[in-house]
């Protein structure tokens, strides 16, 4: 089974680091997180990746032509999907090399614990188009509860305090390629807004560790706990 990787973005809000390489280029304890990524889906058997490229893809390129980028038994499309190009607009373009049946994506910045072999069977058993893990991530900022204008409570970013979010780590059907008009589509907005209008997507409720990597902070945070041993995406290490 395809496992699709969108790592074309400009990741504007890492800037302090993608103005030299691409998000998923950027490391977690030494190694690109679009490693840590391919790992976890290898560590549950899934080896054959269609990485989607874009903003600086060619460091992607090069990584994949080193010793450090190859990893034995797997397969790796490397796939040139424009520079401007949003993200259901580089879905659409991986259709090639996506095989004819059901396929899997996320991105090229989350890293997570989730089940990859539960979260296919869920899909497998709801007989929908699409499945998209759901996650509740920990809170930013320290929660307040009020009485009035009293505070009754704080908490200091208490974890799981805001609801259910998108997680990416989709299993999806190629039907779902049908929802994507062309190259200025976010899969985020149409797509899956009116895949839920048709009643074809199911979420799996991942309760685990989930985490984007989205600025300055959240990489300092996946590095603290990287060089803590407190790894739990880190799949791979606890066999």
């Amino acid at each position: 089974m395809k496992v699709a990787i969108l790592a074309g973005g400009k990741g504007t809000r890492l800037a302090e680091e993608t103005v030299f390489r691409p998000k998923p280029m950027v490391e977690i304890g030494g190694h690109p997180v679009i490693c840590h990524i391919m790992k976890h889906y290898a560590h549950h058997g899934f080896t054959d990746f269609s990485i989607a490229l874009g903003y600086k893809g060619d460091m992607i390129q090069h990584l994949f032509a080193t010793p450090k980028g190859q990893e034995k038994n797997w397969n790796v499309d490397l796939v040139e999907t424009g520079a401007e190009t949003l993200t259901g607009g580089r879905i659409k373009r991986l259709k090639p090399y996506l095989g004819e049946g059901t396929f899997m994506l996320t991105w090229g910045d989350g890293l997570s614990d989730v089940n990859i072999r539960d979260l296919l069977a869920f899909h497998r058993s709801h007989g929908k188009l699409a499945t998209v893990t759901a996650v509740r991530p920990p809170a930013r900022y320290g929660h307040l509860t009020f009485d009035g204008d009293r505070v009754t409570a704080f908490e200091e970013k208490p974890a799981k305090m805001e609801g259910w979010i998108n997680g990416a780590f989709f299993v999806l059907e190629p039907e779902v390629l049908d929802y994507i008009d062309g190259d200025m589509v976010m899969f985020e907005h149409a797509p899956l807004q009116n895949l839920a209008r048709d009643g074809q997507l199911m979420a799996y409720r991942h309760e685990g560790f989930w985490s984007a990597m989205d600025t300055l902070y959240d990489k300092q945070i996946l590095e603290d706990l990287w060089a803590s041993g407190d790894r739990p995406w880190a799949t791979w290490e606890q066999e």
